[in-house]
């Protein structure tokens, strides 16, 4: 059925005006970050003399490349337990009948309920009592509470629709279920993993609650803690250009890692929507 002119008029004007909204904070925020001094209280998005300042002062006042690599190594620690840990999981929860599945999977998932600031005190007993505090595993750890829920769902979901006949051919072959994971189901897990480490790198970089009260040295600092920490001249200024190129350099690889991956992370999340 052929659409009316004015409904895709009407389609039109409202997806572009989420589109503003949804973009407007990005732009304003790279204009920001390439003003200096008095430029900071103009009101146009971007100044007419564009200055890379504030990126420099970034760098040369306090070691953000460590911060930035101690956000990387707590995401990418947190990804590669969450799916070494899933992948079995869901095996076990999507492939294996036994009594009580229904239950630990609603388990697993009421987990991910809880707000962060429920658990924090017990997490933060459980990370003195492994002598993690103030360590950057701490945060892995921490970070696995939300990620594993997450990831072993969607693996599940995409576990189920994987064709019985070939697992059935594998075992009589006489292949192991160590094997038949990580060599038969693995590869076809491709578009499920994508999306799931994607997603689960994302909220492990951007996670703030816990790097605030697991880690106290500069040297254990993450990126969202270290922004925070990001001071003037004087207690009284709040230096927004220096803020805001440090939020650019933290998003923009994110934004560019969705923008590339974005048909896996589709394909991972809509797997087993649509019963054939």
């Amino acid at each position: 059925m052929k659409k009316h002119p004015f409904e895709i008029a009407i389609h039109a004007l409202l997806s572009a005006l989420v589109l503003v909204i949804a973009l407007f904070p990005f732009v304003y925020m790279i204009g920001t970050s390439v003003k200096h001094g008095d430029a900071l209280f103009d009101t146009s998005l971007f100044p007419a003399s564009p200055s890379f300042d504030n990126y420099r002062q970034l760098f040369s006042d306090q070691p953000f490349g460590a911060y930035l690599l101690n956000s990387a190594l707590v995401a990418g620690g947190a990804v590669a337990v969450s799916l070494a840990v899933s992948v079995l999981a869901a095996y076990a929860l999507g492939r294996v009948s036994f009594r009580g599945r229904g239950v630990l999977m609603m388990c697993i998932l009421g987990v991910s309920m809880f707000p962060q600031v429920a658990i924090l005190s017990g997490l933060f007993e459980l990370v003195r009592a492994l002598g993690l505090y103030d360590h950057l595993g701490a945060l892995v750890l921490s970070d696995l509470i939300f990620t594993l829920p997450f990831t072993i769902w969607i693996l599940v979901t995409f576990m189920r629709e994987l064709p019985r006949e070939l697992e059935d051919a594998a075992l009589v072959d006489g292949v192991g279920v160590f094997t038949l994971i990580f060599r038969i189901f693995l590869p076809l897990l491709r578009p499920a993993l994508a999306a799931t480490s994607l997603l689960a790198f994302v909220s492990a970089w951007n996670e703030f609650l816990f790097a605030l009260t697991f880690t106290i040295s500069s040297g254990e600092r993450t990126v969202p803690v270290a922004i925070t920490m990001i001071s003037g001249a004087s207690s009284y200024e709040l230096p927004w250009g220096t803020i805001m190129a440090a939020s650019v350099i933290v998003t923009v690889p994110l934004v560019l890692l969705v923008m590339v991956c974005q048909r896996q992370i589709v394909s991972g999340l809509t797997a087993g929507a649509v019963k054939g």
